[in-house]
């Protein structure tokens, strides 16, 4: 199986309940009643939210590898004097957005822009006009980025975010993008599931389901309730064969207008800090707890000086809810408490000891503690080319790791070095070297300098520990 970005069937239904706007409620809710009502049109909604959906031109200019040989004479004599020079090429990516402020601030998806080299990106409105844009904002944990337009002080249209946990399973959406370039498109379908959370696409996973049409060059467009408001950003499909089986994904609109007040705020994605680790429920677990359901999320460990602890929260306990509204699993729990922003505070059901009690946690941006003290790592030694930085809750945060009380973690790897020649990668921690504990940057420092014919390494991957042992 096989995700496949900006794609998904063509099923769905045209009908437009002949109703007022509301305000989401289930109560308000009905199902067309007449013929007359079956033959309603979507043209409405789609005149208030096309208008904000753009198509997003990427253009990168990227470099090509030099040749290992490009210096040596032999190699220049035959193949002339430019063999191996560095040649820029051009690569040429299409997405959609959607105009989240009438200043010209636009939203997509991360994997819409991203690429190596400089990029030149151009923003064309459903009007023909088109320009250029300045990337503010790119966060790889949720799959978004925010671009802000040149419009030179122009008033572009937009669409108001609607609350996505208003949604309900069988609600009617639109899907509006640029697939295959042809043009802006519409398509229509039904949110089919909520709260999809074991799919894989990105870090922070939690999905509206829909059966709406979402095709190639729709990544990054708009997903729009029947008040033409914005409830996700259009992702991605899950397909056996490439094709299309009905079942797209998109990124609720609580989510996203998080991404794009961090964006109009400085630039960075600032997200509450936990300072627990978690694990899902099995079916063993819960009715060892007294659970009647394997629903929730165990906490397996603390930060000492974590929000967690601070509120009182215990190894074992079960959190079910965060605000009243319930959590399936830590990636449900995960999603609830990263909305909610840094500032204030958020109310917990936790399950303990056979009892439900309720807390309350603060909602604080994670600590740099212990200070990052970044080194590149040289020398005689197989950590060379590494760089790395005291791992502490912001490092976490920013690596999407678990949180960790101490540790050295890897944040980059320099290709054809020692350390990249070893396999390290990104997000690994040292946790020994020679048989010596690895705390902080400094005591890895000094632990490789006496060098040696042999090395012992500790490694921490993915939450499983690694032994190698080098010889000479």
């Amino acid at each position: 199986m096989a995700w496949i970005y900006g794609r998904a069937s063509l099923i769905g239904v045209l009908i437009l309940l002949a109703v007022p706007a509301s305000d989401g409620s289930a109560k308000d809710r009905v199902a067309p009643k007449s013929q007359v009502e079956m033959k309603q049109s979507f043209s409405p909604v789609v005149k208030q939210a096309a208008p904000a959906v753009v198509n997003v031109y990427v253009r990168h200019r990227v470099k090509q590898a030099v040749s290992p040989f490009y210096k040596d004479p032999f190699f220049r004599r035959f193949f002339g004097e430019r063999f191996g020079v560095p040649r820029e090429r051009i690569q040429n990516s299409l997405g959609s957005g959607v105009l989240v402020g009438s200043d010209g601030v636009v939203v997509t998806n991360y994997h819409v822009i991203r690429g190596g080299g400089d990029s030149e990106i151009t923003v064309a409105l459903n009007d023909g006009r088109e320009f250029p844009a300045k990337l503010i904002l790119k966060d790889e944990h949720t799959d978004l980025a925010v671009l802000r337009l040149d419009g030179d002080g122009a008033t572009f249209p937009s669409i108001k975010f609607a609350n996505s946990d208003s949604l309900e399973v069988g609600d009617l959406v639109l899907a509006i993008g640029d697939p295959f370039g042809v043009g802006q498109t519409v398509t229509s379908g039904i949110v089919s599931a909520l709260a999809r959370t074991k799919v894989g696409i990105s870090d922070y996973q939690f999905f509206i389901q829909t059966d709406a049409a979402i095709n190639p060059g729709n990544s990054g467009g708009a997903l729009v309730d029947m008040d033409g408001r914005l409830v996700g950003i259009n992702t991605a499909i899950f397909s056996k064969s490439g094709g299309s089986h009905g079942i797209g994904f998109a990124i609720p609109s609580n989510m996203v207008r998080l991404v794009v007040q961090s964006a109009l705020k400085g630039g960075k994605v600032q997200r509450p800090w936990f300072g627990a680790s978690l694990q899902p429920l099995t079916s063993d677990i819960a009715e060892s707890l007294g659970l009647d359901r394997p629903s929730g999320a165990l906490v397996t460990s603390l930060h000492d000086k974590g929000p967690a602890s601070r509120a009182g929260l215990q190894v074992g306990d079960v959190v079910l809810s965060v605000d009243d509204k319930a959590v399936q699993d830590p990636e449900a729990f995960q999603y609830r408490f990263v909305t909610k922003g840094v500032g204030g505070k958020v109310g917990l059901g936790v399950f303990r000891k056979g009892k439900k009690i309720e807390t309350t946690i603060v909602l604080i941006a994670p600590i740099e503690d212990p200070p990052r003290d970044m080194r590149s790592l040289v020398g005689r030694h197989p950590l060379s080319g590494a760089k790395v930085v005291n791992l502490s809750p912001a490092v976490a945060q920013e690596l999407g790791m678990e949180d960790s009380n101490a540790g050295v973690v890897v944040i980059e790897v320099k290709r054809g070095s020692n350390a990249g020649r070893l396999g390290l990668r990104r997000g690994d921690i040292i946790v020994g070297v020679n048989n010596e504990t690895v705390s902080t940057v400094k005591v890895l420092a000094t632990t490789l300098e006496p060098g040696s014919g042999a090395w012992r390494l500790a490694v921490k991957r993915g939450g499983k520990m690694f032994n190698i042992a080098i010889q000479g």
